[in-house]
């Protein structure tokens, strides 16, 4: 919890996802979960073949979503996953970006 307040600390990070994992409905699945664990953010396709999302939320929930993106979904074979920066993402809700 934050100090002096009721509500869980936040936290907000810029995560890269490295394997088979574009053309396997990895930017939906994160969606999905981002949205099941009330995250917000974004995530994108990059040239290289990895994705990046953005996950910002109660620091236990962005925990968890750092920890399911080490899976992914069934098709995707994750070979590691990244947390590259923090970032202060102001998204609402949480969006598939066009790939980088």
């Amino acid at each position: 919890m934050s100090k002096g307040t009721n509500k869980p600390a936040a936290r907000s990070v810029l995560v890269r996802i490295d394997g088979n994992v574009q053309g396997v409905g990895f930017r939906n699945w994160a969606q999905r979960l981002a949205t099941q664990l009330g995250l917000s953010g974004w995530v994108r396709n990059r040239r290289d073949g990895s994705v990046e999302a953005v996950f910002s939320g109660p620091e236990s929930s962005v925990a968890d979503a750092i920890e399911r993106c080490r899976r992914g979904p069934r098709s995707a074979k994750v070979t590691g996953v990244s947390v590259i920066g923090e970032d202060a993402s102001d998204v609402e809700g949480f969006e598939i970006r066009p790939g980088v």
